[in-house]
């Protein structure tokens, strides 16, 4: 008996021995993560590279903003712009008269850059426009600025504070439709290539602007003409998808109805897709840089979680996945936008459609969603079809190597020194995709001023632009031109590093 007593003791001591060693292993885990994540916490900073960067070119022309003779005329042509409604309302029906309209305001509000012998202009498919700038060093690869003239429909009976296309100014705002989508931009960088060509500028590195003037309906005319005419000329440096799912039925009379009808049939099947949303992707693309980038401006215990997504993806994917507007940051997107069925009110329609718009995360591909948009619904009597869809576009380079990445930054930090420059995820689906054969780098940016509750002015009421900003817009591309004659970038002095 007593040596059973022994062995148990020993046996007892053994787990003891056994516990602390585990204990003993995961402290030692524990502590070597939190050494690693406070080095990178401490050392990050990716955007230290270019602030201490010697430029090539320095002696850039300084654009003085003048009241009388730059701002109060700048800002009443880009007003004019406003005015003229150049709605899409689908591929097949557009304002022509406006469009016209238009490109009169064009040509009378930029006459330099029409006349000098520098520019080359194209009209493109009746309504679209291309300038080519001829660089002085053709060896020199160009590159092309992109806007787009048309806008989407808005009525005053909206809610609007000042009617959509009257170019109101309420408390140094601008109000109107195409303010921020896409007239500012596209206002902006011809005002700041005029102001360029008066004061004698030519440019070393040659390129290009192109506006398309059906963007709003997938830029078919537009954009994509465009591109056939610059697939002529060689090489440039520079996602929507809709499934329909349908059911079909044998039509009957509302006063014999089947158990199950053609409408509730498919109403089951998108609530499930609403109730079981797309897996959690959070840090397996571009939006991984963007909070790294943003990291160095928090304070802790922000700035450790932030640096450290390695570590901490899934408790941010979590956060963000909770609001609606930074959901897309977190997953491929699901959205309902329309419901068809029904023809009369006592008639069980036989056939019922909806169409379902994806944004698909950068780390999934089209056919991964379809299959789990059909492994979601589960029900083969729900028919899919895809009526327009494409992989996600190629993510553009950010690195300290990314030519058109660092001169866009370069340009801001000259303009705001104490903004962050990151990249970031355009989860609005742009003409610019029709430019991915030409170019793997594609920079949807616009030098647009957020406050909380403007993102919902894009496509929504009281879309507006302040002076101020317009004012920074054109001095943005004024400086952005000039700053893409420089060969090669400078050598970085970046910390930026992987763990």
């Amino acid at each position: 008996m007593a040596s059973v007593i022994h062995n148990e003791a020993a046996d007892f001591c053994k787990f003891k021995s056994d516990k602390a060693i585990v204990a003993g292993t995961l402290g030692l885990a524990v502590l070597l993560l939190f050494t690693a994540a406070s080095i990178r916490t401490l050392s990050l900073d990716v955007n230290a590279g270019l602030q201490l960067a010697n430029w090539e070119k320095t002696n850039n022309i300084s654009l003085v903003i003048e009241v009388e003779r730059t701002v109060t005329p700048c800002l009443s042509i880009h007003s004019e712009a406003i005015r003229i409604p150049t709605v899409s309302f689908s591929e097949t029906e557009m304002n022509q008269t406006a469009l016209l309209h238009f490109n009169q305001l064009l040509r009378k509000a930029f006459p330099t850059v029409f006349s000098s012998n520098l520019v080359h202009h194209e009209l493109v498919a009746n309504y679209s426009h291309l300038f080519r700038v001829r660089g002085s060093l053709p060896d020199l690869e160009p590159y092309l600025l992109l806007a787009h003239i048309d806008v989407v429909p808005a009525t005053e009976s909206d809610g609007w504070e000042a009617p959509p296309f009257s170019a109101q100014e309420i408390d140094g705002f601008i109000y109107g439709r195409g303010t921020f989508d896409d007239k500012g931009s596209l206002m902006g960088m011809l005002q700041a290539l005029e102001y360029l060509l008066m004061k004698g500028y030519a440019p070393r590195r040659g390129f290009y602007i192109g506006l398309g003037h059906d963007e709003e309906v997938h830029g078919h005319q537009g954009a994509l003409n465009i591109v056939r005419m610059l697939e002529q000329r060689g090489p440039i440096t520079t996602t929507q998808n809709t499934p329909a799912l349908s059911v079909s039925t044998v039509p009957s009379h509302s006063s014999i109805p089947p158990r199950e009808t053609s409408i509730g049939i498919l109403a089951a099947a998108v609530k499930r897709l609403e109730e079981n949303p797309m897996p959690r992707l959070f840090g397996m693309g571009p939006e991984k840089a963007m909070f790294e980038h943003l990291a160095h401006k928090f304070k802790l215990p922000m700035k450790f979680i932030m640096s450290n997504l390695w570590l901490f993806s899934p408790l941010i994917g979590r956060i963000l996945e909770r609001r609606p507007d930074s959901n897309a940051f977190v997953r491929t997107t699901t959205a309902v936008t329309m419901f068809n069925a029904g023809v009369k009110v006592n008639v069980i329609p036989p056939y019922a459609e909806a169409f379902v718009n994806l944004r698909i995360h950068s780390a999934q591909s089209l056919q991964e969603v379809l299959d789990l948009v059909r492994t979601t619904v589960a029900d083969e009597r729900v028919k899919m079809e895809l009526s327009d869809g494409f992989d996600p576009l190629p993510v553009s380079s950010s690195d300290e190597k990314a030519f058109g990445f660092q001169v866009i930054k370069k340009t801001l930090l000259d303009m705001f020194p104490g903004v962050t420059v990151a990249p970031g995820i355009c989860i609005g689906n742009t003409d610019s995709r029709h430019f991915r054969n030409l170019t793997n780098d594609i920079y949807r940016f616009s030098a647009l001023w957020f406050k909380p509750g403007d993102p919902q002015r894009f496509h929504g009421i009281n879309e507006r632009i302040s002076k101020k900003n317009y004012e920074d817009i054109v001095q943005f591309f004024f400086s952005l031109i000039q700053n893409f004659d420089i060969q090669r970038l400078p050598d970085s002095h970046s910390s930026a590093h992987e763990l």
